[in-house]
């Protein structure tokens, strides 16, 4: 199973950039899903990017968030331009399976804190 960790959170002004990344070890899947969520309240999922390089984003972060992913290094990355106070809270990333027609998010990192201030 992939262990992953993420980095690079912080505390920044609205309208700043922050780029999240995640180490992934011990990958040997090659059909992972790799997804990005944000926990507030709830787990929402933000961004994902598939074993073809197919991306998929949230509404609330479409043209500002970019998904990307270092195939090479096993690193996914997460480059947040134009920073809301609502997108605080802390970011998760998981490796999904594909299950039943969807995916499972089943392996996770511990997180990595954002908080954007207004």
């Amino acid at each position: 199973a992939p262990q992953l960790a993420e980095s690079g959170g912080g505390s920044v002004q609205a309208g700043g950039s922050l780029r999240l990344s995640c180490t992934a070890s011990g990958v040997r899947y090659r059909g992972y899903r790799w997804g990005w969520f944000r926990q507030k309240d709830e787990r929402a999922r933000v961004a994902w990017i598939d074993s073809s390089g197919s991306t998929w984003y949230s509404d609330p972060v479409k043209g500002r968030f970019t998904v990307s992913r270092d195939t090479d290094k096993n690193i996914l990355y997460l480059q947040m331009n134009a920073l809301k106070p609502e997108d605080s809270g802390t970011y998760f990333c998981a490796a999904g399976v594909q299950a039943y027609g969807t995916y499972e998010y089943r392996y996770w990192g511990q997180g990595t804190q954002v908080s954007v201030s207004s």
